[in-house]
């Protein structure tokens, strides 16, 4: 149907490449962990809604510029590298005394800038725009009747798995945050080494080749 082949083994690698971590679960884990499960929720649909940006544009040839023109890859490259390394620094050098609250920036935030950051976290990433371009087109016939149709279903199918695997993390999160919370030393450290990963994947990024 829609000229989609191999489902099943697309479902299987999609589930097993949505939980590799990375800056998105992070975020998950550190809103969920500060603010509980509700927080998580919505940075999942945050992160969600920057998926389905990368879906479309690839569905529809806009991810081919990235692709293509090395300007185009290096000036969103930059900027969602940048937001990353904002976000560890921000972590890294916290003064907040706040415990768990201070992973991922965890100090109170309305619902509203948690989706917003959620959604940048992923849309700012131009790697994850090559990624569907590489890997969703190898499960669609050739003589598929709608290529952009048969994309788009593909995009959807893998988006909902993400999204079923990153509330799994924020109940996890928040249910293991609530005890984190007495710890503070353990916190601090825990903040620390998010900051740290936060850094590490924009320092990846930033130095990402375009392929």
């Amino acid at each position: 149907m829609f000229g989609i082949t191999d489902f099943w083994l697309f479902v299987l690698s999609g589930i097993a490449l949505n939980i590799i971590p990375g800056p998105d679960s992070l975020f998950i884990i550190g809103r969920s962990a500060g603010q509980g499960f509700k927080a998580g929720s919505v940075a999942a649909l945050g992160i969600g809604t920057g998926t389905f940006v990368h879906i479309f544009a690839a569905a529809f040839g806009l991810s081919a510029i990235l692709a293509t023109s090395a300007m185009a890859f290096t000036v969103i490259k930059i900027i969602g590298a940048l937001y990353l390394l904002y976000m560890g620094m921000v972590m890294l050098f916290a003064k907040s005394q706040s415990g768990i609250g201070e992973v991922a920036n965890n100090t109170p935030m309305s619902l509203s800038k948690t989706y917003y950051q959620g959604f940048l976290t992923n849309a700012l990433n131009p790697k994850v725009a090559l990624f569907f371009l590489a890997f969703v087109p190898q499960f669609i016939s050739a003589d598929a009747p709608n290529k952009a149709l048969a994309f788009i279903v593909l995009g959807i199918i893998f988006n909902i798995n993400g999204m079923l695997w990153c509330h799994f993390l924020a109940w996890t999160s928040s249910s293991v945050g609530g005890k984190l919370k007495q710890n503070t030393q353990l916190t601090k450290w825990l903040s620390k080494l998010t900051g740290g990963l936060f850094l590490y994947f924009g320092l990846k990024l930033g130095l990402s080749e375009q392929h």
